[in-house]
């Protein structure tokens, strides 16, 4: 049989954005990568990084999201109760759904919840469409829970 190698952590690309910067010589063209990272047992991280290369940008922000993990308190497959978060012009709202329901969630939310591992959730995306925003504000979500 052949060994399957499990990765330790789930990773996704939220967003790639393309930066130029006009300077004397001409355009400093880089790119920024926003990534999140978790292993699905209740911890998350998310990091943004910099670079000529996609690759490398993936590399420094993956880096980053490890380093800067936070512990999700969760009561079972779920969140332990409702959190309400505004983050600049984000706002997030995040409830505990009953074993069965899924994950209700938007694109940005959707990645954090599922990287920190809650299977039943139910989330609204209420500020601005920016997924850079969402992210943070959810991380900022997840973060203020407390554990009953």
């Amino acid at each position: 049989m052949q060994n399957i190698e499990v990765p330790e952590f789930f990773e996704r690309v939220v967003q790639v954005n393309r930066v130029s910067k006009k300077t004397k010589g001409g355009d400093k063209r880089s790119l920024s990568v926003l990534v999140v990272v978790g292993d699905q047992k209740g911890k998350v991280g998310v990091g943004l990084g910099k670079a000529a290369e996609v690759q490398a940008a993936v590399r420094k922000a993956t880096s980053y999201a490890k380093k800067h993990m936070i512990e999700v308190p969760l009561k079972g497959r779920t969140i332990p109760h409702t959190v309400l978060v505004k983050s600049g012009a984000a706002q997030v709202l995040l409830k505990p759904a009953p074993a069965g329901t899924g994950v209700i969630a938007g694109g940005a939310v959707r990645v954090v919840v599922e990287a920190a591992g809650i299977h039943d959730i139910v989330s609204k995306i209420l500020g601005t469409k920016n997924q850079a925003s969402n992210v943070y504000a959810t991380l900022q979500a997840l973060g203020r829970l407390k554990k009953i």
